[in-house]
């Protein structure tokens, strides 16, 4: 083994290899960047091992031995021992490594061979593609790049994407086209196999690299979609070198760090070729991903863009195909939705799944959905046009499918494995037309002999079309069809089906891999001989599961069904509504709509028309009724079903309806035919009747006769009109004969209706006619009516077909007989004794009937204890006993029950029993107890009387208003007693006292008793004798000084020494009579004092009062009360107590003004002192020469000032001039002296008046306070105002201003504030806006006039980095913006007040407006169009860009602003500035008139004005969007006349030409007139047409020509008509236009709304599931006031918490300048703990007040601000090795076990923080401040803690919860390891969290606002939807409907009177086919919300 080209020795003989015993190996060394490009060739003995070959390379390498490196294939597979015979084979490309996963530094180059198979030759015959019918193979060859990609992506468990992108932009390179997927990627020796033409997954090597190591078959799947469609080896080249002259293979394995290249290229072969080289060799190039430094022909510059794709794939393959054929570019570029269309056909099943591509509102997720092929293609200065296989709607298949109404499904099983899966569908005839697809590629033909009246079955529907499109595997085999199968072709007699239905099947055949296909999968070999041949077997697939049975058979009832349920062919016309019909079986009873008329087969049945049957039995005659459909229809329908509803005729001979099938009625018979047979029927029916009364009592019309009168038997006989007895109906064939009976009916007539009180039934005797019984039971009164009436036999009906049948009535009356018994009438009660009173009387016959009294009758009268009599007796209908009185005593005043018998002598039953309650009668006499005239009373008392009223008979009587009085006389005011006998006619007459004043002896009263409301009852007198009271009557109250009584009178006062005791105290009373009254025990009881509660009782017997207390005071007076009270009088007698002053005993001061005193001045007020006795009264002591013996002193008092004066009047000292040193303000006590008398006075010293003005908690003022421009200051300012000696002075009403510079903005604004009452004024917090840099505003107050100066504030203004200040707007300024494309892309960036990018913006509040700009100025309109940005890409920039991509330029030129804007909050918009673009128009595409001439209508005759077409028509370029363009284009425009049918004469221009040219300059063509020649060639009353054709060279395509129609006549009179019916048509048109326009708006906005109801509903529930996850459950009704009242209080119970006081940090933060500023560490974290807290921070304290920066630069500008007196730390400087790990366990654990159990609860100190924001760099800061520092509860667990850790490990610094601290080196104790208190700690102390519960209530309140937000909006669109729904169905709606379709009628009559072809259908060929461009659906929406607004707009 050597090196080449060195000898060496030789190891092994053997033939094969690079020489006889040698395998040649070619190694890379990419170990190194530095490596050698090339490779090295070594020559390798054949029975070399492992060994031996390390051993050569290092050799050959120059390395050592000892070295490790790996050694690998190019698929990275390691060479070993046990691998390396099988893996180093001659020829092998290795690599030597630093490991098997190292990336190639540089590419390498890998030597293959690709020899063709041998089955080139043996299948060479089926290798070309080959256009058939008209269409272009190239689709078919990109298929075959496609199904290797399917393949390639079969395993993948996520999205399978395919991609062809068709590079034309020349600025690129050359064209290219390319086929990406991101399947499993190929080894290089899969990518050599894959070069081998004609090796085929079954021919290929089983060697351990290829890409099939074994074929495995795949499972079976539905429809045989198992991707497993890669499989000749051959279509892959064949495709690529059909499309172009190169490929180049690019492959990437997922497991693989190489990218594999390959380059195979027509031009390479033939240049090998020329030069006698091997042409089937090549190299792979190996190389990492996204290096592309290989590529350096400009013609493929696009390479590098797509190799830079490459780091983002973990495997994938691309084939780029380079060298177009410039055939195939045109068609790629001009066919473009043609050809993407037929590849969503082939794969159609593979993109939409084994159902396809089915109507439905969401698409299932299944195996298929995960299969994503989109194809773009790229051409300069045009945007890409991008279309994914899945948005395609317009394939074959998706049109079968989704115009078909149901399918049939089989499965045909072939000898072998075949499998066949097939599906018929069948495409109903709708209305007048067939649904039956077109197919572009299959155009119908015309017969040029077919007549148009003549409808042939060939042609309808599918036309010549086979049925079934055949897949293999899935996908379409394209050129292999299959006509039919004998089961579903139309058989040759009539079937179940019409013959038409067979054309209305469509079908498709799916294969498995069992049947052979052409390598480039364009035909089948032999389907269609294997499905037909005889041995084949057919089955049904019903719900999935096959079914053994005849497919004929089933297929033709299926057929049969599909026709009656979807074929709608019989037109119902004349709806009249939807019934049900209860006479059919429950499930087809209903919905039926009915209608009046239908047209079927040319001719109109119309309700009424006389019609016959066929196939019925027996055949019916009859009149239509109405046509039955069964459905919910509306309106009028075409069917193919329904059933017709026939009145039998003649209807007076059946009287039925029959309801029949429509196909049923005879459509050959003639009306007059039916018509003669209802005539002929009519002849023999019943007429009348014969009645006779065989044996009397003959009931004769009109008769009255009295009750209980018979009537005589009766005869009857049934007459026809020839007067002949008849019994049954007329015989037919159809009813046969019915029997008729004879109803007789005795009806009686009354209010309440008619009554049936005899009803019989007689039928015909036979020998005897119809016969009734006598009847005798007619007894009630009434009107009566005997009826007879012929009826038919079992239905009883007195009707036959509409017709009554014959009846007679006879009509009498029943009146009453004479009166047999009686009864009362209704009395009048009450019934009183004397008080007369009628009994009304009625009388009744035997029957009962009312009679009535005829004769002289004398009543007689029987009652117990009674006497009656009465006055008359009346006859007549009213009869009534007159004046009937009875009389006799009665119980009481409720009266008593009487049976009165009353006797009417000479009736049958002559008396009767009237029961009675006889009432007592009027009052007549008053009765009074006593019955003593004279009677005897004490004055004061009063005197009942017992009264009771009586009637004539003396009953104690009652009536309402029944009051007796009673008036006294004899003395003044004396009372009146009233008692009320209305209910009882008794009671005691009582009422007050009677009280005569001054009585001394004896007085006499009368008494009148009397009822005032009856005059007639006489009134009764009494007479009263009124004697003394003997009551108490006065009180008298003496005061006993030894032996003498000295009175106190009433009101006395008396005076009597303060403080002392009155003593002897008595009283006395006397009654009216002046008699001294006796003091009993009850006496006693009622006499009450008020200076005491407590009286003794037996003082009281004596006559003896209580003690009185004398006041202290000699202001205060007592006054005294004594008080009697009884039930008779109430006395009293009174006196006040006046005190007198005592003996002096103290002295007084008296502070007189203020007692305050201002430091400085002397005391406002003065001192008043006076002498009281012991009781504080005030003694006159004092004398002028009394002042010198008063002494006055106090602390710091300065008696220099003091004044004292004698005050005569108040007989008081007065002292002035207080005044104290100037000192701490505070209370003052005063001692004044007199005598041995003294008293002290205590004065307030307050501070001086204001002098100066000191701030409130406010930092170091020689220090600039840094604020962020915009933002509040950290405290409020509070001034405070002081007196000269710093005192605080509380002086309110201070005027208080802010002064500073005007630059300087401070909110709330500057207002003038006033001190309060503590002389403190707070004028709050500031936020402050000024300029960057240092700032100053002072505090000045204004007192007494004069200004107070404060200190001065100085701040230092950063920039707000939060603040947006202006919008960043980012895009290619130089881009041209085309009508109808895209906007380049737009960078949106939000700068700040720093210039730096504000990020984390949520990306809802950018949005951009559009709007075209106009004269009213360049605000936004209101329907300005808003865009939002677009989702962030991987390859976007950093946080906080925004960007706007793909925005669609409005379809119409013109200059348009663009702004930007930014939503600050919801009132603020920040917007950029305006950006103006220029709308250019886009690529010419057609040629218009500048305004649409009118259709002419023109002759041949000789008048010029009748042939000229044209006049004054300019001709513009414009783009698809109509805008005007090509403005720099010269050419001409070519006009020639061209007719429906080439064959035809046309008509000629003038001077007898067909082509005439016009100039087109300035991208216009004016042609002034254009006549047709006279005598021009032509055929009547035809339309031919102009077509302007542009010819401009400078246009590589060719433009839409413009057409005009024109009708042509030979008749100048017809012409000028037909001018007018063509000028008719055109407005029609123009109005036709601008309705559906309408209706089209209206549709789109339905839809847009339905699906904005759809979002708002699924947000609402999303919503609302959420809330539920949080326990919050909202109610289905009363919603919104739920969620407010719950909003409610979840924030009120947020804001309790947030209220609620937590420990906070003091420390002032610094200002953020910027984003690269964290805060002060006081700030950076919180501890829930108090305990925690408070010891942490203390451990901390020194680096509490530290700011920590991200950079260096930024802690050295916070330096150089505050002149180095901050202290900050630099993130960046930190190093994070030694940074302790947040995971690690504390140290008493060893290997994750307790190495021993503390106590104290230990935990990392670290571990107690938690960080609002920047946790990473939080635990940067506090991970190297605190480190491992652990934390327990006090200092004997830590001393204990550290005794264990130490045996194992280093102790970290101890802290305790009590504050202690032990240092890392064990030292504790002593104040500096002491904590002090959390107040002393002065605010540097770590705040607490917010509640946890605070947090979830956040949630949970942020989650109800959104789902208020999402029920607000479901409401919204929910209302706008309805809102629009009763508008489409509004009356001016309707009305614009009926407009429209009278007007599409109307035009449609026009055109056929014209001659034209409507809508012009079979011109299309002379226009150019028009193709719509694919747009996004984004797109496509704005697009429509653009037209809606439009057409609203307009309309």
């Amino acid at each position: 083994m050597a090196a080449a080209g060195g000898g060496g020795p030789s190891v092994g003989t053997g033939e094969g290899g690079g020489g006889d015993g040698y395998r040649t190996v070619y190694l890379f060394d990419r170990r190194e960047k530095e490596s050698e490009l090339g490779d090295r060739v070594l020559q390798v003995g054949e029975r070399s091992d492992y060994a031996a070959f390390r051993s050569s390379v290092c050799q050959t390498l120059g390395i050592s031995p000892e070295e490790k490196f790996v050694i690998t294939t190019t698929s990275r597979k390691e060479i070993t021992c046990d691998n390396f015979d099988e893996t180093v084979k001659d020829g092998v490309t290795l690599y030597l490594l630093q490991s098997v996963n190292q990336l190639l530094q540089t590419a390498t180059k890998e030597r293959i061979d690709f020899l063709p198979h041998y089955d080139t030759l043996v299948k060479s015959g089926m290798y070309e593609y080959y256009a058939s019918e008209g269409q272009n193979p190239l689709p078919f060859a990109l298929a075959e790049l496609i199904d290797n990609s399917l393949s390639a992506t079969s395993r993948n468990t996520g999205v399978r994407r395919i991609q062809i992108k068709l590079h034309f932009d020349e600025t690129q390179g050359k064209p290219a086209v390319a086929v990406i997927d991101n399947g499993r990627g190929m080894t290089s020796k899969q990518l050599n196999n894959w070069a081998v033409y004609r090796l085929s997954k079954f021919t290929r090597q089983g060697d351990f690299e290829s890409d099939h190591s074994g074929y495995v078959r795949p499972l079976p799947v539905p429809r045989s979609l198992n991707s497993d469609i890669s499989y000749f080896g051959v279509g892959g080249k064949q495709a690529v070198f059909f499309v172009g002259q190169s490929a180049r293979m690019i492959s990437k394995p997922a497991d693989s760090q190489d990218v594999h290249e390959l380059v195979l290229s027509k031009e390479d072969f033939e240049k090998k070729e020329k030069n006698k080289e091997a042409i089937y060799s090549g190299y792979i190039r190996n190389r990492k991903p996204s290096d592309s430094v290989h590529i350096t022909n400009d013609d493929e510059r696009f390479l590098h863009h797509l190799i830079s794709e490459e780091k983002e794939k973990d495997s994938f393959t691309a084939v780029v195909i380079t060298g177009v054929q410039p055939e195939h570019i045109l068609y790629l570029k001009n066919y473009f939705l043609l050809w993407t269309r037929q590849l969503a056909h082939i794969y159609h099943y593979y993109i939409h799944g084994p159902k396809g591509n089915e109507k439905r509102t969401s698409k299932e997720v299944g195996p298929f959905n995960n299969i994503d092929i989109e194809i773009s293609m790229f051409e300069k200065g045009k945007t890409p046009k991008i279309v994914n296989l899945r948005e395609i709607q317009d394939d074959m298949q998706t049109l079968y499918i989704n115009t078909a109404a149901d399918s049939f499904e089989f499965k045909a099983h072939v000898e072998g494995d075949g499998v066949v899966e097939g599906i018929i569908r069948y495409h109903p005839f709708l209305y007048d037309r067939e649904t039956y697809p077109d197919d572009p590629c299959f155009p119908k033909l015309k017969d040029e002999d077919d007549d148009d009246d003549c409808f042939i079955l060939e042609k309808a529907a599918r036309g010549k079309r086979p049925i079934f499109e055949c897949f293999w595997n899935g996908r379409l085999i394209p050129y292999t069809s299959v006509e039919d199968f004998d089961w579903c072709t139309p058989p040759k007699k009539r079937g179940l089906a019409p013959i038409e239905c067979y054309n209305r099947i469509s079908g498709a055949l799916f294969t498995n891999d069992k049947f052979q296909v052409s390598t480039n999968k364009l035909t089948f070999m032999d389907l269609e001989l294997k499905l037909k041949d005889k041995n084949t077997l057919f089955t049904r697939i019903l719900n999935g599961q096959e079914q053994r049975m005849k497919i004929d058979r089933e297929f033709a009832l299926w057929l049969k069904d599909c026709h009656e349920k979807y074929d709608k062919q019989i037109k119902f016309t004349l709806f009249k509504g939807i019934i049900t019909r209860p006479d059919l079986p429950s499930k087809k009873q209903g919905p039926w709509a009915t209608y009046s008329a239908i047209e079927w087969d040319g001719k109109i049945y119309k309700a009424g028309q006389l019609v016959k049957t066929i196939k019925t039995l027996p055949l019916f005659y009859g009149s239509i009724v109405k046509f039955f459909l069964y459905g919910d229809h509306d309106g009028e329908v075409y069917a193919t079903g329904g059933e017709v509803q026939i009145a039998m005729e003649p209807q007076a001979l059946y009287d039925e309806v029959r309801t029949v099938p429509i196909a049923k009625l005879d459509r050959t018979v003639a009306e007059k035919a039916v018509k003669k047979y209802v005539e002929d029927e009519m002849a023999r029916l019943p007429d009348r009747l014969s009645v006779t009364w065989p044996e009397g009592d003959e009931l004769l019309p009109n008769e009255i006769r009295p009750a209980g009168t018979p009537i005589g038997a009766l005869r009857i006989e049934i007459l026809n009109k020839k007067g002949e007895a008849m019994q049954k109906l007329p015989g037919t064939s159809h009813g046969g004969s019915k029997k008729l009976l004879v109803e007789l009916k005795v009806i009686l007539h009354s209010s309440s209706g008619n009554k049936e009180i005899i009803s019989h039934i007689s039928q015909h005797g036979g020998k005897w006619p119809y016969w009734f019984k006598k009847m005798e039971n007619i007894q009630k009164l009434g009107n009566y009516t005997l009826k007879l009436q012929v009826v038919l036999n079992e239905s009883n009906a007195d009707t036959y077909a509409g017709r009554a049948l014959p009846s007679k009535a006879i009509k009498f009356s029943v009146k009453e007989g004479k009166p047999e018994k009686f009864s009362f009438g209704l009395l009048d009660p009450p019934f009183r004794v004397g008080v007369p009173f009628n009994i009304p009387l009625e009388f009744q016959d035997e029957f009962g009937h009312t009679s009535q009294l005829s004769t002289d009758i004398q009543p007689d009268f029987e009652a117990s204890g009674l006497s009656v009599h009465y006055e008359e007796i009346t006859k007549g209908p009213n009869c009534v006993i007159r004046g009937v009185t009875a009389k006799g005593p009665v119980n009481s005043c409720q009266g008593k029950n009487f049976n009165l018998k009353v006797i009417l002598p000479g009736l049958k039953e002559d008396s009767q029993i009237l029961k009675i309650r006889l009432l007592p009668g009027p009052p007549r006499r008053l009765k009074v107890k006593p019955d003593s005239e004279i009677l005897v009373i004490e004055n004061g008392t009063a005197f009942p009387f017992q009264v009771e009223v009586l009637d004539e008979s003396d009953n104690v009587t009652a009536q309402p208003k029944l009051i007796v009085h009673c008036k006294f006389s004899g003395a003044p005011n004396l009372p009146i007693y009233v008692v009320d006998c209305s209910s009882t006619g008794t009671s005691i007459l009582s009422g007050p006292p009677i009280q005569v004043q001054n009585i001394k002896k004896d007085q006499t009263l009368k008494a009148k008793i009397e009822i005032p409301s009856c005059k007639d009852v006489a009134p009764v007198e009494k007479t009263i004798k009124l004697l003394p009271s003997s009551h108490v009557a006065r009180l008298q109250i003496f005061s006993v000084e030894g032996q003498k009584a000295i009175q106190i009178k009433h009101q006395d006062e008396v005076n009597w020494i303060a403080g002392d005791i009155m003593h002897n105290l008595i009283f006395q009373m006397y009654d009216e009579g002046e008699r001294e009254i006796h003091i009993t025990s009850a006496l006693a009881e009622k006499i009450k004092v008020n200076w005491t509660p407590e009286i003794n009782k037996e003082h009281l017997l004596q006559g003896l009062l209580p003690d009185v207390q004398v006041p202290t005071s000699v202001k205060d007076m007592r006054y005294c009360q004594v008080s009697f009270q009884d039930d008779h009088v109430s006395l009293e007698s009174a006196f006040t107590v006046r005190p007198l002053p005592d003996e002096p005993k103290h002295l007084k001061c008296e502070l007189k003004g203020g007692k305050t005193v201002q430091m400085g001045q002397e005391l406002q007020g003065e001192i008043v002192i006076i002498v009281t006795d012991q009781y504080g009264n005030q003694i006159q002591a004092f004398s002028p020469s009394s002042l010198s013996a008063l002494g006055i002193a106090g602390i710091g008092l300065d008696s220099s000032h003091l004044k004292t004066t004698f005050q005569e009047n108040t007989q008081s000292i007065s002292v002035k001039g207080i005044k104290f040193i100037p000192g701490p303000p505070g209370n003052k006590d005063l001692c004044f002296t007199w005598r041995e008398f003294s008293d002290f006075i205590r004065v307030q010293l307050i501070s001086g008046p204001p002098a100066k003005l000191l701030l409130i908690d406010w930092p170091e003022l020689k220090e600039s306070i840094p604020v962020i421009n915009g933002r509040e200051l950290q405290n409020p300012v509070i001034v405070q105002l002081c007196d000269q000696w710093d005192n605080p002075a509380p002086v309110p009403q201070v005027k208080i201003s802010l002064i500073k510079a005007n630059n300087l903005k401070l909110t709330p604004a500057n207002q003038q504030h006033k001190t309060d009452e503590r002389g403190r004024a707070n004028l709050g917090v500031f936020s402050v806006y000024a300029p960057r840099g240092e700032h100053i505003m002072q505090v000045k107050a204004i007192y007494n006039k004069n200004t107070i100066e404060g200190p001065i504030i100085k701040l230092m203004i950063l920039p707000d980095p939060e603040k947006p200040i202006r919008l960043n707007v980012k895009y290619d300024q130089d881009a041209s913006f085309l009508a109808g494309g895209s906007f380049t892309d737009f960078m949106i960036t939000v700068i700040s007040e720093d210039d730096s990018i504000i990020k984390n913006i949520n990306p809802a509040r950018i949005s951009m407006k559009m709007w075209k700009l106009s004269n009213s100025g360049n605000r936004p309109p209101a329907n300005a169009e808003t865009f939002s940005c677009n989702k962030i890409k991987d390859n976007d920039k950093e946080d906080g860009c925004f960007y706007f991509r793909d925005k669609a330029i409005p379809n119409k030129v013109g200059t348009y602003c663009i702004q930007f804007g930014f939503m600050m909050d919801k009132a603020n918009i920040l917007n950029s500035e305006q950006i103006i673009v220029d709308v250019l128009p886009n690529q010419p595409v057609k040629l218009v008139p500048e305004i649409q001439p009118a259709t002419p209508a023109v002759s041949n005759v000789r008048s010029v004005a009748s042939r000229t077409l044209v006049k004054d028509l300019y001709l513009h370029i414009t783009d698809a969007y109509n805008n005007r363009t090509g403005i720099d284009l010269v050419g001409t425009v070519t006009a020639t006349i061209k007719g429906s049918n080439e064959e035809d004469d046309t008509p000629l221009f003038i001077g007898k030409v067909r082509t005439l040219e016009f100039p087109f300059v300035k991208g216009s063509a004016e042609i002034t007139s254009l006549v047709l020649a006279e005598s021009s060639p032509g055929k009547d009353s035809t339309e031919y047409f102009i077509i302007f054709e542009p010819r401009l060279p400078a246009l590589s395509s060719t433009l839409e020509s413009y057409i005009l129609p024109f009708m042509f006549y030979n008749d100048v009179k017809k012409q000028q008509q037909m001018a007018a019916l063509t000028k008719e048509k055109d407005q029609l048109s123009k109005s036709i236009i601008m309705y559906r326009s309408l209706f089209d708006a209206s549709k789109q906005l339905l839809d847009e709304m339905k699906c904005q109801v759809e979002e708002a509903k699924l947000k609402e529930t999303q919503l609302r599931n959420e809330l539920k996850t949080h326990n919050i459950d909202i109610p289905t009704t009363q919603q919104m006031p739920h969620i407010e009242a719950l909003l409610k209080r979840k924030i009120s119970e947020q804001e309790e918490l947030k209220k609620k006081p937590r420990r906070s940090c003091t420390l002032p933060n610094y200002t953020k300048g910027s984003g690269d500023v964290l805060g002060k560490i006081a700030h950076l974290a919180q501890i829930e703990d108090d305990r925690a807290a408070m010891v942490i921070s203390w451990h901390l304290a020194s680096d509490m007040d530290c700011v920590v920066t991200l950079t260096t630069d930024a802690a050295r500008r916070i330096y150089d601000e505050t002149q180095g007196r901050q202290q900050v730390l630099p993130l960046d400087s930190i190093y994070k090795k030694t940074l302790p790990d947040w995971k690690r366990p504390l140290p008493h654990y060893r290997n994750g076990k307790l190495y021993f159990k503390p106590i104290g609860d230990p935990v990392f100190a670290r571990d107690l923080l938690t960080f609002p924001d920047n946790v990473e760099h939080c635990e940067t800061v506090f991970g190297m401040l605190l480190g491992d520092t652990i934390i327990l509860d006090n200092l004997d667990a830590a001393n204990h803690y550290r005794k264990e850790v130490v045996k194992i490990t280093h102790c970290p610094t101890l802290l305790t919860r009590d504050g202690d601290r032990i240092r890392s080196n064990g030292k504790f104790g002593g104040l500096q390891n002491k904590a002090p208190p959390m107040d002393k700690l002065r605010g540097m102390v770590f705040g607490a969290p917010i509640p946890k519960q605070c947090l979830i209530l956040g949630e949970q309140i942020d989650l109800l606002q959104q789902y208020r937000t999402a029920v607000c909006r479901l409401g919204t669109v929910n209302e706008d939807l309805n809102g629009q729904l009763k508008y489409l169905h509004t009356p001016d709606m309707k009305k614009k409907k009926q407009e429209l379709d009278e007007q599409e009628k109307n035009l449609k009559l026009i055109e056929q009177k014209l001659g034209m072809t409507p809508t012009r259908k079979c011109n299309d060929s002379l226009r150019h086919p028009t193709t719509d461009c694919p747009i996004p659906p984004k797109r496509m929406r704005r697009e429509a919300t653009r037209q809606r607004i439009i057409t609203k707009t307009d309309l």
